[in-house]
């Protein structure tokens, strides 16, 4: 496997990652400032839970459950073999029931690390196709996706829960005095949570491109994957609505988000369908070209 990296790509992440690093440090300035720095370790416990025990969330959202080699033989021989390819421990394998096309990763670290296709995934696929998205499903976990999403979102998801406890509690604290310093914290957390929102999203794009290059050059047929992302994306409008409702809460983590509207698509976690597969026509030939 030719993994190298893509430097442009790189580039653009680590911008992303210096820009939410410096308003972090203002966003801690501001709770430091308001005397609501008590906040973080709260905030820190609950992020925490949810990074350790993301791959069950996940897997309990999509009403998923771990699968065995007997039940689905071809399913783990290709998972076990694209693992080594991409020199990875094997991952656990999982499985949703669901007409709703799609795959995702979860887990914290490489070592405890789930992968999960739908029913609906393995009737639509071919075997190349199949491939090409486990790939990119193992790229997440050999770059650390969760990980790394779950750091960059830390701060955000603390200002979140602020500018929601300011709507709960805030009228009271006004009320006994004190409570301009609150309202400060409220302020900032806000701001912090909508520059952060749009931040981590460009963040998650490019983490999608760099996970739909290493898939590809795990399996060496760029093509395949492409191929798989506009048939999964040309399938979403023959899924019922229900199913598409019941699951778009797990829309950052499919290979695919499912619809949605000019907005959604704007702050959508994942870049456009058309514009994954140029970039993977584009490494096509690069690659033949060597």
């Amino acid at each position: 496997m030719d993994w190298k990296p893509d430097w442009g790509l790189r580039g653009r992440m680590v911008l992303t990652m210096f820009l939410l690093f410096a308003l972090y440090l203002v966003f801690v300035g501001a709770l430091w400032w308001t005397d609501s720095f008590f906040y973080l370790p709260l905030m820190g416990a609950f992020v925490l839970a949810q990074f350790f025990f993301s791959d069950k969330l996940a897997l309990y959202s999509m009403g998923a459950k771990k699968v065995s080699e007997e039940e689905y033989p071809e399913l783990h021989a290709t998972v076990s073999r694209l693992s080594q390819q991409a020199d990875l421990p094997k991952p656990a394998v999982a499985v949703a029931d669901s007409r709703v096309p799609n795959a995702f990763a979860a887990g914290r670290s490489q070592k405890k690390s789930t992968v999960c296709v739908t029913t609906g995934l393995l009737r639509t696929l071919d075997r190349d196709e199949l491939e090409g998205v486990i790939a990119h499903e193992l790229a997440h976990v050999k770059n650390r996706d969760v990980m790394v999403m779950t750091i960059a979102s830390f701060l955000s998801t603390v200002a979140f829960m602020i500018v929601r406890m300011g709507f709960w509690f805030g009228g009271g604290r006004d009320r006994q005095g004190g409570g301009g310093g609150f309202l400060v914290a409220i302020v900032a957390s806000l701001v912090v949570w909508i520059v952060s929102f749009v931040l981590i999203r460009a963040l998650s794009r490019y983490r999608e491109f760099a996970a739909d290059r290493g898939g590809a050059l795990i399996t060496g047929k760029p093509s395949a994957l492409a191929s798989a992302l506009l048939k999964i994306d040309g399938r979403m409008d023959k899924v019922p609505k229900e199913d598409l409702r019941e699951q778009s809460e797990m829309n950052a983590f499919f290979i695919v988000p499912l619809k949605s509207d000019v907005i959604g698509k704007l702050f959508s976690t994942h870049p456009a369908t058309e514009k994954r597969v140029d970039r993977l026509r584009d490494l096509e030939r690069e690659l033949e070209t060597r």
